[in-house]
């Protein structure tokens, strides 16, 4: 496996962006990394990924990592949905006619899902872990319509997410590491929240519309994202399949069942080509 860094400028905004070379490439697998965090945090991935002849890019999004911008915030959700295409294209130049799957977590999986939904793209399949959908708890209202009317008056304001760390893996470990990183914020904008909200609902209507092949793995003790939003989607579609790992926490790569649920990947992309 060779590691490279890469960047491009969209948006007035200069992408940082990475891949990982597989010493053979059956296929390319491009990463959308989920809120908060960054695309360096799926190394493990790309390691299991690249030593069964898969080959990984990834780039940080909006306000994320290495990418330039106030952090947590972006633009629109379209401009999020054209950074992901603009990463594909790159795949396609370093990989040339190589089949391509995208792969989403979280925020990520919203991102992954609504673009294999919403744009005509030549994807071998998609997958999503963990996807922002729906959330697994009822924002309280009031913060809602907070962020409704700053969206409109002020959508680069920031607060904070409220994620609580304890509730992404159940190794501990992993949850020292994710709060030791400097790469990683808690800050969100209503043009994120709100905006990812909206799609994870009009992907769940949209479902019967999927015309590329989706798995989705999500944990039933994820109290971030909502495995019954997971279960919803599927049940609207013949072309996408889910998961569930049982006792399992938001961030799957980094939780108990990581080995079990890489590995379920790994088999699922190889049955797809």
């Amino acid at each position: 496996m060779t590691h490279q860094e890469f960047d491009f400028i969209y948006h007035n905004t200069n992408f940082f962006g990475q891949f990982w070379k597989a010493k053979s490439t059956n296929a390319v697998v491009v990463i959308a990394h989920g809120m908060g965090e960054h695309s360096g945090r799926f190394n493990e991935v790309a390691k299991k990924l690249t030593d069964n002849y898969f080959s990984v890019v990834a780039f940080d999004h909006f306000g994320h990592g290495k990418t330039s911008g106030k952090r947590g915030h972006n633009p629109s959700f379209d401009a999020v949905l054209e950074s992901l295409s603009i990463t594909i294209q790159k795949a396609k130049k370093l990989f040339p006619k190589k089949p391509i799957f995208i792969y989403g977590h979280s925020m990520g999986g919203n991102v992954v899902i609504n673009y294999a939904l919403r744009k005509n793209e030549d994807l071998k399949g998609v997958i999503a872990t963990s996807p922002f959908l729906k959330l697994a708890f009822s924002p309280p209202k009031v913060k809602l319509m907070a962020g409704k009317l700053l969206q409109k008056i002020a959508p680069s304001v920031t607060m904070g997410n409220e994620l609580n760390p304890n509730n992404l893996s159940r190794d501990k470990n992993a949850v020292e590491a994710y709060l030791n990183d400097e790469l990683v914020h808690d800050k969100i904008s209503p043009n994120f929240s709100l905006s990812f909200l909206d799609s994870g609902f009009w992907a769940i209507k949209n479902a019967d519309k999927l015309t590329t092949p989706l798995s989705i793995f999500h944990g039933d003790e994820d109290k971030i994202t909502s495995h019954l939003a997971s279960k919803e989607f599927v049940d609207k579609t013949e072309l996408a399949t889910l998961k569930l790992y049982k006792g399992g926490y938001h961030e799957l790569q980094h939780d108990l069942c990581k080995e079990e649920m890489l590995q379920d990947v790994v088999d699922w992309l190889n049955s797809q080509l």
